[in-house]
């Protein structure tokens, strides 16, 4: 089910209101939602796929605007059943007439909502829609929930079952975030990946503001790639005061958190730079596995790009086990690399080792180093065990878990990465005492 319908005539917050979750942003500024946001949504114990699109306006002729307009009529092409959506509480306009023409032409079951009806007051003022000649009109309101229901359930009402049921990725799909800083190429990656135009690409920095998911199958493995809001300088958003670039952000952080595997994507032709690493950053303090793109090599001299690898290792060299792959997002040159580097951070994303292949091996690292004296403490290790996945994460039991130096902690984590590899995913090690009971000593008595 598509929702369409003029700018700023709250499309978003219907469409979170009926996916029961935030996942749009909302904001009062005009043109906020740019590309087509899917969701899944229940209702009446059936479930569906929601599309959210940006405002149409056939007339604008600015690039991005025709954009929009594209996406639109891609949405009502591929929908069972659309939701128009205008103001209650304006009259109607060219843009909401050009929009009904469009889906009448459609010959899909179209259902005409007018939003912002936040009371019974302004129903009266919300049925200037009969004058197209409509059926019917639901007033509804959005923010509150008013005539919501009977909306929905109307438009369950008129999908099969067949329609109803969502493709479902499935819990066994690698879920990948692209993230960058604005104008790196991310939509466009996507797009190449994609073999399609699902997210919306323009020259102007900034040009995506949700995160958009978009499911894809390679090799006979399925992906979910999550495409994301470029991330500028924290004192240049601050500066400019845009709201809307700050809930983009933390839609790319939220995106972030859900992904397994973060592929940052650097342009080639202007080299890593610090804001980079800050948003490399983002994904490694919350422990996903990585992948470096650098991307726009078609842009690069082979001289310069060599040059331009060096130097994103130099600059992202606090993440040395991430794999730096060139990529093109115009040619697709660097695609199978690409995915192969996936492939391989999710596997050592994923990896267990046994407890007995860990101490078998640490203990011929311990006899060759031992942790050094601090102090007066003398520390051990008395064995190690992996406590998790995702990311891999291991429990090392000690005497003197505060006297292990942070040299040897990093020494004992590429230890771990010489031995069983883990390329592409961060290795976490938490040293703890071990209890009284553990040592051989008697427990203190009841």
């Amino acid at each position: 089910m598509a929702i369409v319908g003029r700018p700023n005539v709250g499309k978003s917050t219907l469409f979170n209101r009926l996916a029961r979750r935030r996942k749009a942003i909302v904001h009062d500024e005009p043109g906020v939602t740019r590309d087509r946001h899917y969701a899944e949504a229940t209702a009446l114990g059936k479930r569906y796929l929601l599309v959210d699109t940006g405002g149409y306006d056939p007339e604008d002729e600015d690039p991005m605007k025709v954009g929009i307009a594209t996406h639109v009529r891609a949405a009502v092409a591929e929908s069972d059943a659309i939701v128009f959506v205008t103001d209650a509480r304006t009259p109607l306009g060219e843009a909401d007439r050009a929009t009904v023409e469009l889906l009448r032409r459609s010959g899909k079951p179209v259902f005409y909502a007018a939003n912002k009806a936040d009371s019974p007051g302004v129903d009266a003022e919300a049925f200037e829609l009969y004058r197209l000649g409509v059926d019917r009109v639901y007033a509804v309101s959005a923010l509150h929930g008013r005539g919501v229901g009977d909306l929905e359930a109307a438009v369950i009402g008129a999908l099969s079952d067949a329609e109803v049921t969502p493709t479902d990725a499935g819990d066994e799909a690698t879920r990948v975030a692209l993230i960058g800083r604005p104008n790196a190429g991310k939509s466009s990656l996507l797009n190449r990946i994609l073999g399609s135009d699902r997210a919306l690409v323009d020259s102007r920095p900034g040009t995506t503001r949700d995160s958009i998911d978009a499911v894809v199958e390679r090799g006979g493995r399925r992906y979910i790639l999550v495409d994301t809001a470029g991330i500028r300088r924290k004192s240049k958003v601050a500066k400019e005061g845009n709201a809307v670039e700050s809930l983009s952000v933390l839609s790319t952080i939220r995106s972030i958190e859900r992904a397994q595997i973060v592929v940052t994507v650097c342009d080639a032709t202007e080299g890593a730079a610090e804001q980079d690493a800050k948003i490399l950053g983002l994904a490694e303090d919350r422990g996903r596995a990585v992948v470096i793109a650098l991307n726009k090599t078609d842009l690069t001299p082979r001289g310069d790009l060599t040059k331009a690898e060096e130097a994103a290792r130099e600059k992202l060299a606090f993440v040395p086990y991430a794999t730096v792959v060139r990529t093109s997002a115009k040619t697709g040159r660097g695609l199978g690399d690409l995915f192969d580097a996936i492939d391989q951070a999710h596997a050592s994303f994923l990896k267990r080792v046994t407890t007995g292949e860990l101490n078998r091996f640490f203990k011929e690292v311990l006899e060759t180093r031992p942790p050094p004296t601090m102090g007066n403490r003398a520390p051990r290790i008395y064995y190690v065990t992996q406590a998790a996945v995702a990311p891999p994460t291991f429990v090392a039991m000690t005497n003197a878990p505060d006297s292990i130096h942070f040299s040897y902690r990093r020494f004992v984590i590429n230890q771990l990465r010489k031995q069983f590899g883990f390329e592409g995913a961060p290795v976490r090690v938490i040293y703890k005492a071990r209890r009284r009971r553990e040592r051989g000593q008697p427990s203190e008595p009841r």
